[in-house]
């Protein structure tokens, strides 16, 4: 018998009725249900955990109640044991092996102090007589969380297992709570910084220690930050000094001490505090210590990193910071050649290869960028959470076929789940799971809202356009296979949501470096602008298609009757609309600041605005309406002051030393997108002066007097501003021929670093590097000229 979709466990079914108990908070009933199951199911692994949580809610100071724990804290500790015995039961863990350690969850120190402050604001007082609740006593002043605190620290402290981390942060974390206060009793929990070292004395050896620890550095007053940092240096074990005089560990734990200690030097400002020669000396430490920690590695498989790594990424940070203080190349060089030396002995390492991406793409190179997006291996949800690193850069590169292919990796994920979503809530109804639907449907809307999707849907359909409206196919019969249709706007503006993980890159640096939430709402507010500009600029290229073909007698009076006049009626407002959003762009980017370099990469709207693309698009899509106004527009001045923007030298040797303008290339790509737009324009121009040119020969043909008849003004401005545009793309071709020339010739094996020193083997990854952003430079200019060169060939067929 053929196997049937999906068959519900009947364990799944008897121990619904305990979790929607526990999902309503009703304990006592869940574990009345649990009791009932276990008399008809004795072995069922799942029920047992009733029983547990019985005898643990009467066995006085067993469960989390005898703490003081508030209620949320008691409801989040039991449904986190049926999880952990559901996962026992999974695995086929005996259920005695457990160890229930819940209270000691820093989870629940924080749903503790959330409780207990809330109630010391609400000046909740518990009552004379009785219980303070149904699940014991209730705490309600700092006094009794100090206490708590304490307790929990003495039973940690006379262990003889190795100590539960939760209990010391928590210390650390009512001292800010309290501090944060203004209270005083803070002093008795003790002094920060003796808590930090001894907490890196007993967890310094673990990779979570500087997430740990990180979050309570603000608690340092600006005096102590080098005291701490020296006191934490004394307690790393380090051999001794050899001939470089830098000390190094004796095994990983030892390793990741010192690691530990870089990474809070960093956190604390201390790295950004250097000059350049101590920043210089830093990295020479940091390379020194990544290279003797690749020995604790060589038995790694591939798929495993290297104990150093993050040594190798911190040298890359302070490379780049050295880059963006002093403006100079080689910095940047060296740091990229630096990664791929680290990826080289780490080929799973997603951190370095998420900065080579962000380097790579700063440099205007996004043919490397594509190998190491897809080397990610991204699944699922995460084409929408970090997608946006890829689509920004695709098209604004000059590499078209790359860009579509990265549209398609978002477009495949959000098309697939909106048909794989629906079919999980009919699932859903279909067994029961009825707790299940509302989730499924908010992810849905999570996913139909998400500014990445717009954002990629738009981009991906102006690109096919660019590539192949009125080449391989005529502008119409593009628009019409999209299923364009200008008159709707599908864009949930109102709620729009976005998904990106601005916190994908892995950094050290101090608060007031990081990405704050006025970044990120600057950041959502610069992408909705852009995605308007996009979004309205499509929707006129549309609108012209219903332009070019005027509504008969017929239906002239019923505007809206086929459809075709109504692209008409909304070309007007839709052309206001985008005047009025290029205006507030304008408003936004003489604001605006940067972002921090690891935080959200900026939109293409300030290059944009300032290669002139913007004002030219606008100005041609006003000439439908204003036909007569093509001398007085100055379009041909436009262009040719838009081309003088691309002109410049991509990459060159200069002082020995190598230099880039990206730039460069993204204005080139600004001045083909224009051109398209405009030659798209022209032409239904042209459609419509045509007839207005054969009405006038037929006149010539009847007068014999052709010396009294005069050429409009509009005819003749029309066959000049064709000619001119012509002129002008032919220089760009120029151009680019030019600048293809000056890439093969440049030979990068003349670079010097000045003022470095690099080892043969460092020389050799900076050159690869050097070789990736050439080669990609050269395949840009290449996309962007075949496609230049089909739109003259355009130009010259059309004619009046």
């Amino acid at each position: 018998m053929a196997a049937r979709g999906h068959v519900q466990d009947p364990n799944d079914r008897r121990l619904r009725p305990i979790y929607d108990y526990l999902d309503n908070g009703n304990n006592k009933m869940a574990i009345q249900q649990a009791d009932k199951l276990l008399k008809k199911h004795r072995d069922l692994h799942c029920a047992k955990v009733g029983r547990f949580l019985r005898t643990r809610a009467r066995k006085p100071g067993s469960g989390p109640e005898s703490q003081g724990v508030f209620t949320l804290q008691h409801f989040k500790w039991c449904k986190t044991c049926w999880v952990m015995v559901y996962l026992a039961y999974v695995n086929k863990i005996p259920i005695n092996d457990l160890r229930w350690s819940h209270p000691d969850d820093w989870q629940f120190y924080l749903s503790y102090f959330d409780s207990l402050f809330h109630l010391i604001d609400q000046s909740w007082t518990p009552p004379e007589e009785g219980d303070h609740c149904t699940e014991g006593e209730v705490h309600c002043s700092v006094s009794q969380a100090i206490s708590f605190v304490e307790e929990r620290l003495a039973a940690e402290d006379v262990k003889e297992s190795r100590p539960l981390r939760g209990p010391y942060l928590a210390r650390l974390e009512l001292i800010r709570r309290l501090r944060q206060r203004s209270c005083s009793e803070e002093q008795q929990l003790g002094d920060p910084l003796e808590l930090m070292f001894q907490y890196f004395v007993k967890f310094g050896d673990k990779p979570c220690c500087i997430t740990d620890l990180k979050v309570f550095l603000d608690l340092l007053l600006p005096d102590q930050c080098v005291q701490f940092i020296n006191r934490l240096t004394e307690a790393v074990p380090l051999g001794t000094a050899g001939e470089d005089n830098v000390g190094v560990p004796g095994d990983t734990r030892a390793l990741q001490r010192h690691l530990c200690v870089a990474q809070l030097g960093r956190a604390l400002g201390l790295q950004h505090a250097l000059d350049t020669d101590g920043k210089l000396a830093l990295i020479r430490e940091l390379k020194i210590h990544y290279h003797h920690g690749l020995q604790f590695g060589k038995s790694c498989l591939k798929t495993e990193l290297q104990h150093s790594d993050m040594y190798c990424l911190m040298a890359a940070h302070v490379y780049i910071d050295l880059w963006m203080e002093t403006g100079k190349e080689h910095m940047m060089w060296q740091g990229l050649g630096l990664l791929e030396e680290g990826l080289s002995h780490s080929s799973s390492n997603a951190q370095f290869k998420l900065l080579l991406l962000l380097l790579f793409c700063r440099l205007g190179a996004f043919e490397p960028v594509v190998d190491l997006y897809s080397s990610l291996d991204a699944k699922h949800v995460q084409h929408d959470t970090i997608g946006f690193l890829l689509t920004r850069y695709a098209e604004s590169l000059g590499q078209f076929a790359a860009a579509s292919q990265s549209c398609n990796f978002s477009l495949r994920f959000f098309h697939s789940n909106q048909k794989d979503t629906s079919e999980y809530i009919i699932q859903a109804y279909k067994y029961g799971a009825f707790e299940k639907i509302p989730e499924f449907i908010a992810f849905r809307n999570r996913l139909n809202n998400s500014l990445h999707f717009a954002q990629v849907r738009t981009e991906r359909m102006l690109l096919d356009l660019f590539l192949e409206a009125d080449i391989s196919s005529t502008l119409e019969e593009s628009v019409k296979s999209m299923s364009i249709c200008p008159e709707e706007d599908d864009i949930p503006w109102d709620n729009i949501r976005d998904n990106r993980d601005l916190t994908v890159f892995v950094s050290w640096n101090p608060k007031d470096r990081e990405l704050n939430e006025e970044h990120r709402q600057r950041s959502v507010e610069e992408e909705v602008l852009w995605l308007k500009i996009r979004s309205l600029t499509l929707r006129l290229v549309a609108c012209l298609c219903g332009l070019s073909h005027p509504p008969s007698v017929h239906n002239s009076e019923k505007t809206t009757e086929n459809g075709v006049a109504s692209k008409s009626t909304n070309f007007q407002p839709l052309l206001s609309q985008l005047e009025s959003t290029i205006s507030q762009a304008a408003q936004f980017t003489e604001k605006h600041s940067q972002y921090p370099f690891l935080g959200p990469p900026s939109t293409r709207l300030a290059q944009a605005l300032a290669s002139g693309s913007c004002q030219c698009q606008l100005s041609a899509l006003q000439l439908p309406i204003h036909l007569q106004e093509l001398e007085a527009s100055g379009l041909g001045r436009i262009f040719y002051n838009m081309l003088n923007k691309c002109k410049g030298e991509l990459m060159e040797m200069k002082d020995s030393q190598c230099k880039t303008q990206p730039s460069l290339l993204e204005n080139l790509v600004y001045f083909l997108e224009t051109i398209c737009i405009v030659l798209w324009v022209s032409n239904y121009c042209g459609s419509t002066l045509r007839p207005l040119k054969s009405s006038l020969q037929k006149k010539k043909k009847k007068k014999k007097d052709t010396a009294s008849a005069v050429t409009p003004v509009v005819l003749s401005g029309f066959q000049e501003f064709l000619g001119s545009l012509q002129g002008v793309l032919g220089q760009a071709l120029e151009h680019i021929k030019g600048q293809e020339s000056s890439l093969v010739a440049l030979k990068l094996e003349a670079l010097s670093l000045q003022g470095v020193s690099q080892t043969e083997e460092e020389a050799s990854f900076t050159k690869t590097a050097m070789d990736k952003v050439q080669s990609s430079y050269l395949r840009s200019l290449q996309e962007v000229g075949d496609l230049l060169r089909k739109r003259l060939d355009t130009l010259k067929s059309l004619k009046i």
